[in-house]
């Protein structure tokens, strides 16, 4: 196995990882701008308020997403086990 190659399987784990957070990270950012927006606009700094909309928006997020997730990390596992064999030799 080659520095090359080690390089290239991280580089592939990190990508996978971004693309399997993007999701979740961007609805919790999107719900939490325009949370601390009303909160802004309307002077009430309360800490739990942004907790329940993000909560139920990570929950809808991930029904939605999930099942493609779940696609993303199956096939780099895949993947990566085919490739044992290259890797080893």
């Amino acid at each position: 196995m080659t520095p090359e190659m080690v390089t290239t399987i991280g580089q592939q784990a990190l990508w996978v990882t971004m693309m399997i957070a993007a999701p979740l990270l961007l609805s919790a950012l999107a719900v939490g701008l325009l949370v601390g927006m009303f909160q802004a606009a309307t002077q009430i700094n309360e800490m739990t308020l942004s907790f329940i909309p993000k909560l139920l928006v990570l929950v809808l997020a991930l029904v939605l997403a999930g099942p493609w997730m779940l696609s993303v990390i199956a096939n780099f596992t895949k993947a990566l086990m085919e490739q044992i064999p290259a890797l080893i030799s």
